[in-house]
């Protein structure tokens, strides 16, 4: 069976929950599943949960800190590339070898929006593909490049958002 391209993007809230919730389902059906996380904090409380789920769903962050990218220090930004730039060589590495049956890439468009890669960069990493692995690539802005490799698109959006939402209370915001 031929695996798909599916992508999750937009400024609405849910892209991760999304892909976590199919990555969940194909746990379930006695599949490998591995998450990738880019541009997040070190350690959530949410991470730590889902450590319970391994090794059917695996998830990765090789980021340090506790800060969100965007409030970095230019300093601080140039080791959270390198720390990048390791993930990026695991997740090829993931790839080349198809270790599972699903890869997430979390937040890898976002890499683009901050030139860490180029649109070009993931192309090519998305090419590497094993025809059989399903992979979910989630970000707020879609390059039209990576539209047109997709299988199916998903646009999250927020039509509307009440204060006291169950997100921020989970949160603690």
């Amino acid at each position: 069976m031929e695996g798909s391209i599916q992508v999750y993007y937009g400024t609405g809230r849910g892209k991760t929950t999304a892909a976590l919730g199919l990555g969940i389902r194909v746990a379930g059906s006695g599949k490998e599943v591995i998450m990738v996380q880019f541009l997040r904090c070190k350690h959530s409380d949410t991470l730590d949960y889902l450590k319970r789920l391994e090794p059917e769903l695996q998830i990765f962050r090789f980021e340090s800190g506790m800060e969100d990218y965007s409030e970095l220090s230019e300093e601080k930004k140039k080791e959270q590339v390198n720390n990048i730039r390791t993930a990026l060589a695991y997740t090829r590495k993931v790839i080349d070898t198809a270790q599972c049956d699903l890869l997430i890439l979390d937040g890898i468009i976002g890499l683009i929006d901050f030139g860490i890669i180029s649109e070009q960069e993931l192309t090519d990493l998305i090419s590497r593909k094993d025809e059989s692995m399903d992979l979910i690539l989630t970000g707020r802005i879609l390059p039209e490049n990576i539209r047109k490799m997709a299988d199916c698109v998903y646009c999250i959006s927020t039509e509307k958002e009440q204060t006291g939402a169950i997100l921020d209370k989970v949160a603690g915001r």
